[in-house]
Protein backbone atom coordinates (compact mmCIF):
# COMPACT_ATOMS: atom_id res chain seq x y z
CA UNK A 1 0.00 0.00 0.00
CA UNK A 2 2.76 2.29 0.97
CA UNK A 3 4.82 1.63 -2.62
CA UNK A 4 1.25 2.17 -3.95
CA UNK A 5 0.86 5.73 -2.78
CA UNK A 6 4.37 6.94 -3.69
CA UNK A 7 3.46 6.29 -7.24
CA UNK A 8 -0.15 8.25 -6.85
CA UNK A 9 1.32 10.88 -4.56
CA UNK A 10 4.20 12.00 -6.99
CA UNK A 11 4.32 14.96 -8.94
CA UNK A 12 3.59 14.38 -12.82
CA UNK A 13 6.70 15.88 -13.98
CA UNK A 14 7.42 14.33 -17.54
CA UNK A 15 4.36 15.84 -18.52
CA UNK A 16 5.92 18.78 -19.13
CA UNK A 17 8.94 17.15 -20.94
CA UNK A 18 7.88 17.28 -24.57
CA UNK A 19 7.56 21.05 -24.84
CA UNK A 20 10.88 21.85 -22.42
CA UNK A 21 12.50 19.22 -24.19
CA UNK A 22 11.87 21.26 -27.29
CA UNK A 23 12.87 24.37 -25.47
CA UNK A 24 16.15 22.49 -24.49
CA UNK A 25 16.83 21.98 -28.21
CA UNK A 26 16.29 25.47 -29.36
CA UNK A 27 18.66 26.59 -26.49
CA UNK A 28 21.47 24.33 -27.51
CA UNK A 29 20.66 25.55 -31.38
CA UNK A 30 20.96 29.00 -30.49
CA UNK A 31 23.72 28.80 -28.80
CA UNK A 32 25.79 26.94 -30.92
CA UNK A 33 24.57 29.00 -33.39
CA UNK A 34 26.16 32.01 -31.95
CA UNK A 35 29.04 30.38 -30.86
CA UNK A 36 29.47 29.51 -34.68
CA UNK A 37 29.01 33.04 -35.66
CA UNK A 38 29.61 35.33 -33.16
CA UNK A 39 32.13 33.32 -31.14
CA UNK A 40 33.13 34.17 -27.58
CA UNK A 41 34.77 37.85 -26.49
CA UNK A 42 37.84 36.14 -24.73
CA UNK A 43 39.50 38.04 -22.03
CA UNK A 44 42.67 39.06 -21.78
CA UNK A 45 43.86 35.83 -20.19
CA UNK A 46 42.93 34.20 -23.43
CA UNK A 47 43.81 37.16 -26.14
CA UNK A 48 47.28 38.15 -24.03
CA UNK A 49 48.01 41.88 -22.86
CA UNK A 50 49.43 44.65 -19.85
CA UNK A 51 48.09 43.82 -16.60
CA UNK A 52 48.98 46.85 -14.26
CA UNK A 53 48.91 46.68 -10.88
CA UNK A 54 48.55 49.98 -8.45
CA UNK A 55 48.05 51.32 -4.87
CA UNK A 56 46.53 54.81 -4.69
CA UNK A 57 46.62 56.89 -1.06
CA UNK A 58 42.85 57.26 -0.71
CA UNK A 59 40.30 55.34 -2.63
CA UNK A 60 40.24 55.53 -6.15
CA UNK A 61 37.62 56.44 -8.32
CA UNK A 62 37.25 54.08 -11.19
CA UNK A 63 34.81 55.91 -13.16
CA UNK A 64 37.85 59.02 -13.61
CA UNK A 65 40.19 55.96 -14.23
CA UNK A 66 38.53 54.68 -16.77
CA UNK A 67 37.51 58.35 -18.31
CA UNK A 68 41.37 59.27 -18.52
CA UNK A 69 42.31 55.74 -19.79
CA UNK A 70 40.07 56.55 -22.81
CA UNK A 71 42.93 57.29 -25.35
CA UNK A 72 43.99 55.48 -28.79
CA UNK A 73 46.41 53.91 -27.02
CA UNK A 74 44.80 52.34 -24.15
CA UNK A 75 41.12 52.22 -25.16
CA UNK A 76 39.58 49.14 -24.06
CA UNK A 77 40.90 49.23 -20.36
CA UNK A 78 39.56 46.92 -17.80
CA UNK A 79 39.50 48.86 -14.36
CA UNK A 80 38.92 47.35 -10.99
CA UNK A 81 39.22 47.26 -7.47
CA UNK A 82 42.40 44.31 -6.49
CA UNK A 83 41.70 43.73 -2.53
CA UNK A 84 40.73 47.48 -1.32
CA UNK A 85 39.48 49.97 -2.64
CA UNK A 86 43.22 51.67 -2.75
CA UNK A 87 43.90 49.02 -5.17
CA UNK A 88 43.48 49.02 -9.02
CA UNK A 89 44.27 46.42 -11.36
CA UNK A 90 44.17 47.37 -14.97
CA UNK A 91 44.10 45.28 -17.93
CA UNK A 92 45.36 46.86 -21.02
CA UNK A 93 44.35 44.90 -24.44
CA UNK A 94 46.78 44.30 -27.06
CA UNK A 95 46.84 47.47 -29.49
CA UNK A 96 49.10 46.93 -33.17
CA UNK A 97 51.63 49.65 -33.36
CA UNK A 98 51.36 49.96 -29.44
CA UNK A 99 53.91 48.87 -27.95
CA UNK A 100 53.31 47.90 -23.97
CA UNK A 101 55.63 50.04 -22.27
CA UNK A 102 53.82 52.99 -24.27
CA UNK A 103 50.24 51.60 -22.67
CA UNK A 104 51.66 51.74 -19.27
CA UNK A 105 53.35 55.15 -19.46
CA UNK A 106 49.84 56.36 -20.88
CA UNK A 107 48.35 54.81 -17.94
CA UNK A 108 50.66 56.41 -15.29
CA UNK A 109 50.08 59.98 -16.89
CA UNK A 110 46.29 59.21 -16.31
CA UNK A 111 46.71 57.90 -12.72
CA UNK A 112 49.01 60.89 -11.47
CA UNK A 113 46.43 63.31 -12.80
CA UNK A 114 44.51 61.96 -10.30
CA UNK A 115 46.41 61.27 -7.41
CA UNK A 116 49.97 61.83 -7.35
CA UNK A 117 51.28 59.81 -4.65
CA UNK A 118 49.94 56.31 -7.15
CA UNK A 119 52.61 53.80 -6.46
CA UNK A 120 53.25 51.24 -9.35
CA UNK A 121 53.17 47.54 -7.74
CA UNK A 122 54.06 45.53 -10.66
CA UNK A 123 53.06 45.43 -14.28
CA UNK A 124 53.24 42.19 -16.49
CA UNK A 125 52.71 41.60 -20.01
CA UNK A 126 51.07 38.14 -21.39
CA UNK A 127 51.55 37.91 -25.14
CA UNK A 128 48.85 36.48 -27.78
CA UNK A 129 50.86 33.45 -27.92
CA UNK A 130 50.28 32.29 -24.62
CA UNK A 131 46.59 33.68 -24.34
CA UNK A 132 46.27 31.11 -26.97
CA UNK A 133 47.39 28.06 -25.25
CA UNK A 134 45.51 28.74 -22.20
CA UNK A 135 42.34 28.83 -24.51
CA UNK A 136 43.33 25.49 -26.03
CA UNK A 137 44.02 24.16 -22.23
CA UNK A 138 40.81 25.89 -21.06
CA UNK A 139 38.92 23.77 -23.62
CA UNK A 140 40.52 20.82 -23.31
CA UNK A 141 39.50 20.93 -19.50
CA UNK A 142 36.79 20.72 -20.23
CA UNK A 143 36.70 18.04 -22.44
CA UNK A 144 38.73 15.60 -20.38
CA UNK A 145 36.14 16.64 -17.41
CA UNK A 146 33.44 15.20 -19.67
CA UNK A 147 35.43 12.46 -20.46
CA UNK A 148 35.71 11.34 -17.05
CA UNK A 149 32.70 11.35 -16.10
CA UNK A 150 31.42 9.85 -18.83
CA UNK A 151 33.28 6.89 -17.49
CA UNK A 152 32.63 7.35 -14.36
CA UNK A 153 28.66 7.32 -14.89
CA UNK A 154 28.98 4.02 -17.02
CA UNK A 155 30.21 2.48 -13.97
CA UNK A 156 27.84 3.49 -11.54
CA UNK A 157 25.11 3.46 -13.55
CA UNK A 158 23.11 1.54 -16.72
CA UNK A 159 24.34 2.91 -19.90
CA UNK A 160 21.03 4.39 -20.67
CA UNK A 161 21.52 6.07 -17.52
CA UNK A 162 25.09 7.17 -18.52
CA UNK A 163 23.90 8.41 -21.39
CA UNK A 164 20.77 10.90 -20.58
CA UNK A 165 23.48 12.12 -17.38
CA UNK A 166 26.06 12.77 -19.67
CA UNK A 167 23.56 14.65 -22.44
CA UNK A 168 22.18 16.61 -19.47
CA UNK A 169 26.30 18.03 -18.50
CA UNK A 170 26.61 18.76 -22.24
CA UNK A 171 23.46 20.73 -22.08
CA UNK A 172 24.92 23.13 -19.09
CA UNK A 173 27.76 23.78 -20.59
CA UNK A 174 26.56 24.48 -24.38
CA UNK A 175 24.01 26.96 -23.27
CA UNK A 176 26.18 28.59 -20.61
CA UNK A 177 28.64 29.09 -23.49
CA UNK A 178 25.78 30.41 -25.19
CA UNK A 179 24.59 32.81 -23.21
CA UNK A 180 28.50 34.68 -22.78
CA UNK A 181 28.52 34.56 -26.60
CA UNK A 182 25.18 35.77 -27.32
CA UNK A 183 26.09 38.72 -24.77
CA UNK A 184 29.49 39.04 -25.66
CA UNK A 185 30.34 38.67 -21.94
CA UNK A 186 33.94 38.55 -21.19
CA UNK A 187 35.29 34.63 -20.87
CA UNK A 188 38.29 34.53 -18.87
CA UNK A 189 40.20 32.05 -15.97
CA UNK A 190 37.38 32.79 -13.79
CA UNK A 191 34.31 31.94 -16.27
CA UNK A 192 36.12 28.50 -16.83
CA UNK A 193 36.23 27.84 -13.18
CA UNK A 194 32.53 28.70 -12.74
CA UNK A 195 31.60 26.34 -16.00
CA UNK A 196 33.68 23.72 -14.55
CA UNK A 197 32.26 23.96 -11.55
CA UNK A 198 28.42 23.67 -13.34
CA UNK A 199 29.64 20.74 -14.58
CA UNK A 200 30.17 19.23 -11.11
CA UNK A 201 27.01 20.36 -9.60
CA UNK A 202 24.87 19.44 -12.66
CA UNK A 203 26.36 15.85 -12.68
CA UNK A 204 25.74 15.84 -8.07
CA UNK A 205 22.31 17.05 -8.95
CA UNK A 206 21.41 14.16 -11.96
CA UNK A 207 23.35 11.13 -9.77
CA UNK A 208 20.89 11.54 -7.11
CA UNK A 209 17.66 11.74 -8.61
CA UNK A 210 19.69 8.35 -10.65
CA UNK A 211 20.44 7.01 -7.73
CA UNK A 212 16.42 7.06 -6.45
CA UNK A 213 15.14 6.01 -9.70
CA UNK A 214 17.61 2.48 -9.97
CA UNK A 215 16.07 2.37 -5.78
CA UNK A 216 12.82 2.74 -6.79
CA UNK A 217 12.65 0.28 -9.90
CA UNK A 218 13.62 -2.56 -7.80
CA UNK A 219 11.03 -1.09 -4.66
CA UNK A 220 8.21 0.00 -6.61
CA UNK A 221 6.86 -3.51 -8.27
CA UNK A 222 3.61 -1.11 -10.07
CA UNK A 223 4.11 1.77 -12.37
CA UNK A 224 5.37 2.41 -15.73
CA UNK A 225 8.72 4.06 -15.47
CA UNK A 226 7.27 7.44 -15.93
CA UNK A 227 5.89 6.69 -13.13
CA UNK A 228 8.92 5.39 -11.38
CA UNK A 229 10.71 8.32 -12.17
CA UNK A 230 8.21 10.92 -11.35
CA UNK A 231 8.23 9.00 -8.03
CA UNK A 232 11.96 9.71 -7.73
CA UNK A 233 11.83 13.42 -8.46
CA UNK A 234 9.04 13.87 -6.53
CA UNK A 235 10.76 12.04 -3.54
CA UNK A 236 14.38 14.51 -4.15
CA UNK A 237 12.31 17.75 -5.08
CA UNK A 238 12.90 18.88 -1.39
CA UNK A 239 16.75 18.32 -1.65
CA UNK A 240 16.96 19.83 -4.72
CA UNK A 241 15.09 23.01 -3.46
CA UNK A 242 16.94 23.48 -0.10
CA UNK A 243 20.28 22.78 -2.16
CA UNK A 244 19.50 25.16 -4.96
CA UNK A 245 18.22 27.59 -2.95
CA UNK A 246 20.57 28.22 -0.59
CA UNK A 247 23.57 27.73 -3.45
CA UNK A 248 21.38 30.56 -5.25
CA UNK A 249 21.82 32.77 -2.20
CA UNK A 250 25.74 32.70 -2.10
CA UNK A 251 26.12 33.23 -5.78
CA UNK A 252 23.25 35.82 -6.36
CA UNK A 253 25.28 37.67 -2.94
CA UNK A 254 28.82 37.35 -5.65
CA UNK A 255 26.88 38.54 -8.53
CA UNK A 256 25.64 41.50 -6.94
CA UNK A 257 28.54 42.55 -4.32
CA UNK A 258 31.31 40.52 -5.46
CA UNK A 259 32.83 43.02 -7.43
CA UNK A 260 33.96 43.28 -11.42
CA UNK A 261 36.58 40.59 -10.66
CA UNK A 262 34.15 37.54 -10.06
CA UNK A 263 31.43 38.89 -12.05
CA UNK A 264 32.00 36.40 -14.81
CA UNK A 265 32.28 33.22 -12.30
CA UNK A 266 29.18 34.34 -10.49
CA UNK A 267 27.40 34.64 -14.26
CA UNK A 268 28.23 31.17 -14.97
CA UNK A 269 27.23 30.13 -12.11
CA UNK A 270 24.14 31.54 -11.95
CA UNK A 271 23.05 30.26 -14.93
CA UNK A 272 24.32 26.40 -14.50
CA UNK A 273 22.31 26.77 -11.71
CA UNK A 274 19.24 27.15 -13.39
CA UNK A 275 20.16 25.62 -16.68
CA UNK A 276 21.55 22.10 -14.62
CA UNK A 277 18.42 21.77 -12.27
CA UNK A 278 15.79 21.67 -14.58
CA UNK A 279 18.17 19.55 -17.01
CA UNK A 280 18.49 16.64 -14.87
CA UNK A 281 14.64 16.15 -14.80
CA UNK A 282 13.99 16.93 -18.42
CA UNK A 283 17.54 16.03 -20.48
CA UNK A 284 18.92 13.33 -18.36
CA UNK A 285 15.59 11.23 -16.89
CA UNK A 286 13.48 11.98 -19.78
CA UNK A 287 16.30 10.67 -22.43
CA UNK A 288 16.77 8.03 -20.22
CA UNK A 289 12.96 7.36 -20.80
CA UNK A 290 13.09 7.51 -24.44
CA UNK A 291 15.97 5.02 -24.50
CA UNK A 292 13.48 2.26 -22.74
CA UNK A 293 14.47 2.11 -19.63
CA UNK A 294 12.81 -0.57 -17.57
CA UNK A 295 12.80 -2.37 -14.30
CA UNK A 296 14.70 -5.34 -16.33
CA UNK A 297 17.38 -2.92 -16.98
CA UNK A 298 17.88 -2.33 -13.00
CA UNK A 299 17.22 -6.20 -11.49
CA UNK A 300 21.40 -7.33 -10.43
CA UNK A 301 22.80 -9.90 -12.80
CA UNK A 302 22.50 -13.29 -10.90
CA UNK A 303 25.36 -15.33 -10.68
CA UNK A 304 25.02 -19.34 -10.74
CA UNK A 305 27.17 -21.17 -8.18
CA UNK A 306 28.94 -23.56 -8.87
CA UNK A 307 27.20 -27.18 -8.23
CA UNK A 308 24.00 -25.27 -7.64
CA UNK A 309 22.77 -27.82 -10.40
CA UNK A 310 23.88 -30.82 -8.87
CA UNK A 311 22.16 -29.35 -5.37
CA UNK A 312 18.76 -29.70 -7.78
CA UNK A 313 18.86 -33.24 -8.77
CA UNK A 314 19.59 -34.73 -5.54
CA UNK A 315 16.55 -36.88 -3.83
Amino acid sequence: MFQILNIKGSINFLRHAVPISILSAILVLGSLGSLATKGINWGLDFTGGTVVELEFSNPANLVAIREGLSTEETDGAVVQNFGSSRDILIRLPVKEDVKSDTQVAHVMEAVTQLDSAVIQKRVEFVGPQVGKELAEQGGLAVLVALICILIYVSFRFEWRLALGSVAALAHDVIITLGVFSIFQLEFDLTVLAGLLTVVGYSLNDTIVVFDRIRENFLKLRKGSPEDVVNTSITQTMSRTIITTGTTLVVVVALFLKGGTMIHGFATALLMGIFVGTFSSIYVASFLAIKLGINREHMMPVEIEKEGADQDTLMP
